[in-house]
């Protein structure tokens, strides 16, 4: 059974500021991820205490809990590393090329990551799809819920209301905007570059 240990972020709380407070990094890594690892921990011990004893009543609970909570970790810690002070811009070298290859341009993957990001109930992701061999933007519910088997994601936005409504209220899309000047495209690109190797 693993251990999951929460990361501490990689800028200080008040690096993204404007964009993202101080307080929302606070309370949003510190509090809401730092639940997510804390869950996680606790349905794998449940797994492992089940196993042992043969008693699987609460392994279905258990089960759901490691999907629930293991996605929310994965995905927070994709979040802060797709971010950074020096962030913004645009893409650019192979990520840039295989954006305009799979989307027609920049602009329209962006657009399209938008549209998704302004509908889910968790998350928009960029991800790479290694069975249809193309980047695919993805809405994705909660953590989990609309998610593809077996593509990777390289970008991730958490649009739960904890993400932002301190900072913006309901205004999601000014949300979305900022995000967007803060986008760590090295990150992204890196991410791309670890997936992509493997699969073509």
């Amino acid at each position: 059974m693993s251990d999951h240990e929460l990361d501490p972020l990689p800028y200080d709380y008040d690096a993204l500021e404007p964009h993202i407070s101080e307080q929302v990094l606070t309370w949003h890594h510190d509090t809401h991820h730092q639940g997510y690892v804390n869950g996680l921990n606790a349905a794998e011990e449940t797994l492992a205490e089940n196993r042992e004893s043969g008693d699987h009543g609460s392994t279905a609970g258990a089960l759901g809990n490691v999907t629930h909570n293991g996605s929310g970790h994965y995905l927070h810690t994709l979040f802060w590393n797709n971010m950074s002070p020096n962030g913004g811009g645009e893409p650019d070298g192979e990520l840039a090329d295989r954006i305009a290859e799979d989307f027609g341009s920049y602009e329209a993957w962006k657009a399209e990551f938008e549209a998704a990001a302004g509908a889910a109930g968790g998350w928009a992701l960029l991800v790479y799809d290694p069975v249809a061999k193309q980047l695919r933007n993805v809405k994705v519910d909660k953590h989990d819920q609309g998610a593809l088997w077996g593509a990777h994601p390289i970008l991730a936005l958490d649009v739960w209301e904890h993400s932002y409504y301190h900072d913006y209220g309901p205004a999601r899309g000014e949300f979305i905007d900022a995000f967007f000047e803060v986008v760590d495209w090295d990150d992204v690109a890196d991410n791309y570059d670890n997936v992509v190797p493997r699969f073509e």
